[in-house]
């Protein structure tokens, strides 16, 4: 398929290079060129910008930073898309986003595909995201193959909007987790502990997790590559607590957790690893 691929960054690049090594045609626009440059060398050809890189394109695939960038992006892009095309919005973009972007879709006659993406870089880097597609049925079909480029399961969620709603569904699992566990270690440090004893204890068990043995050693270190910013762990804890109010949802663990990102955020750390919410909880020295 003639692709165009709209933000290449920490997970938009390697998406765009899986669907490029798949055999498909690929354009690529990011707003710092220097990102996207690299993925000529994957075969991609890279736009000046987001209108030239979707003329022609059958697919359009949107994977920017929130609902108002998106919006702003394919306001310029839309127009010059094909009648028709399929628009794969990939980004986090909450309830009331995703329905205004639904809208612009069918301003411009696209067909909208709102699927989310579950996974950070590592999993994009091994094209093992999770897909949580929805939208019309024949176009979740033509874009099986891209979902399998990019991704190792797709899950259909039904009509276009529930991806997006499910998306906020497992954000939260994932900052409650990571909060949980940067506290659970900032505890043990704080009663005198090594750390690394919680993961030695659950090891193995049923209250093992992966996630835990992947982000604690770089919690601990003070050191984590960049997976997922935490200012955008920030943004998507906000993004949840306004579904839960829009849908009457009185949630207790959202607002704590919100509160532990802001305050790492405050503290400088919102360019970090959303792992460095540890901060939060470590005593002030």
């Amino acid at each position: 398929m003639k692709i165009a691929f709209l933000g290449t960054g920490i997970m938009g690049a390697p998406m765009a290079r899986h669907l490029a090594q798949a055999g498909h045609d690929v354009t690529v626009w990011n707003r710092s060129t220097d990102k996207a440059a690299p993925l000529a060398e994957q075969g991609a050809e890279v736009a000046d910008d987001p209108a030239g890189a979707v003329a022609g394109a059958e697919v359009l695939v949107t994977m920017l930073t929130d609902a108002g960038v998106v919006e702003e992006v394919m306001g310029s892009a839309a127009p010059a898309a094909p009648d028709g095309a399929v628009w794969w919005q990939a980004s986090t973009v909450g309830i009331e986003g995703a329905e205004r972007l639904a809208a612009l879709a069918q301003e411009h006659g696209l067909t909208f595909v709102d699927a989310p993406v579950l996974g950070t870089r590592g999993p994009a880097e091994q094209g093992e995201l999770v897909i949580l597609a929805s939208g019309p049925a024949d176009a979740l079909e033509r874009l099986a193959p891209l979902f399998d480029a990019v991704g190792s399961k797709t899950i259909t969620l039904g009509e276009a909007g529930s991806g997006s709603r499910f998306k906020l569904v497992m954000n939260h699992w994932l900052l409650a987790v990571t909060d949980g566990i940067a506290e659970t270690l900032a505890l043990a440090e704080g009663l005198d502990l090594d750390p690394r004893f919680f993961l030695d204890a659950i090891e193995g068990g049923s209250l093992d997790i992966g996630y835990a043995h992947l982000k604690a050693p770089g919690m601990i270190e003070g050191k984590l590559p960049v997976s997922f910013p935490l200012k955008h762990a920030l943004k998507d804890a906000d993004l949840v607590l306004e579904a839960a109010a829009r849908h009457a949802l009185d949630l207790g663990l959202a607002p704590a957790v919100r509160e532990r990102f802001a305050r790492a955020a405050a503290a400088g750390l919102a360019d970090e690893d959303m792992g460095m919410v540890i901060a939060a909880t470590r005593p002030r020295r």
